[in-house]
């Protein structure tokens, strides 16, 4: 067909200009090709609400409510149908969110597919953090073979099985094990990655980088209240926003890390994609945004954090700090606890609180 010669741009713009054979041909049929492999992955037919259409259109109405900006962000390593099903596929993955509160939990092997992009810094951070794991957890040479040979190289069970000797039914044995005992509670305890949520921010945002992006099925906000900086309409303090997308060159992201600099979850991993955060840098600035640890201990061990952040918010007059809910998140604290930690930071016009802090 004719249009399977358009470039890149042309699709785009074609998108743009609601042209129906354009969409249907490339939109509805790059999202389907993505449809049918997630559906063999995650067996999305049947399900409520995951079905082809659903799911299209709900990332359809996204790209269109952002005039399809999103879509012109691509790498030029990257082509338009990797791109657009690497979004799609964050929509499924925020529809499975949904649907495993309602019935269950996302896995530890869905959580995995966070780190599959190749090349991504993240994933060479988690071969780090398996690595980590086999060094200091009482494991036997079996063990750590099992556990790098599944979670490090991406053999199979059956093919773990002939390397060791074994059953592949005593290699699955083996690995759900070791996954439930050590491997997802080292997780839990050491980084901030929520893996009942792999691969979608509470904050909302959509974060398109290399091979995919993340992706939000809730109504989008108006575009006045996205553009931080905003003055409140009413007489009262700003309030940091749920849903941040940019910064103004004087703002700084603050969120909730760990001591390690693993940004892998949450608000820590927005501030890594979006804002400088830096990989291995778990307190302070870095980039257009500064880093609180919260993981490492009860509300005592994140005061002194905190009491930090403000000496440096009153040496930085110039600056604008935007505090996200730190804390509140895989941490497990509550606003009650954290926000009484902010309370010197009431009279600091350069220091943004989320809502009721």
């Amino acid at each position: 067909m004719y249009y399977q010669r358009l470039s890149d741009d042309e699709i785009i713009e074609g998108f743009r200009e609601g042209d129906g054979d354009i969409i249907r041909e490339y939109f509805y049929g790059y999202c389907e090709a993505g449809y049918r492999l997630f559906d063999q992955r995650y067996q999305l037919s049947g399900k409520q609400n995951l079905d082809f259409m659903s799911l299209a259109h709900q990332y359809a109405i996204y790209l269109m409510e952002h005039d399809w900006k999103p879509l012109e962000d691509h790498s030029p390593e990257v082509s338009l149908k990797t791109w657009l099903i690497g979004g799609f596929r964050y929509v499924v993955l925020d529809a499975l969110k949904w649907y495993h509160r309602e019935y269950g939990s996302i896995t530890f092997e869905d959580y995995l597919q966070s780190f599959d992009m190749k090349g991504d810094n993240l994933r060479l951070q988690f071969n780090r953090i398996v690595e980590d794991i086999c060094d200091h957890a009482p494991l036997d040479r079996w063990d750590r073979l099992i556990i790098t040979m599944i979670l490090i190289r991406g053999f199979k069970g059956k093919e773990v099985a002939a390397e060791c000797g074994i059953t592949p039914s005593a290699v699955s044995q083996r690995y759900n094990k070791l996954k439930d005992e050590i491997i997802v509670p080292y997780f839990k305890k050491n980084f901030d990655m929520d893996l009942d949520m792999p691969e979608v921010m509470d904050e909302r945002t959509v974060v398109f980088a290399e091979a995919g992006a993340m992706y939000t099925t809730e109504a989008p906000m108006p575009y006045e209240d996205m553009v931080l900086g905003k003055e409140e309409i009413m007489e009262q303090r700003r309030t940091t926003p749920d849903f941040i997308t940019e910064l103004q060159t004087n703002e700084i992201f603050v969120f909730g890390s760990n001591l390690k600099g693993m940004h892998g979850g949450g608000a820590a991993y927005i501030a890594y994609r979006k804002f400088g955060a830096i990989m291995g840098q778990g307190v302070g600035l870095q980039g257009q945004s500064y880093a609180i640890p919260t993981m490492q201990g009860g509300v005592e061990t994140i005061k002194p954090y905190v009491d930090e952040f403000i000496e440096f918010a009153k040496e930085n007059r110039n600056l604008t700090f935007l505090v996200t809910r730190i804390g509140c998140g895989i941490a497990g604290f509550t606003d009650d606890e954290i926000s009484p930690l902010f309370e010197k930071a009431h009279n600091l016009e350069n220091i943004v609180l989320p809502q009721n802090w």
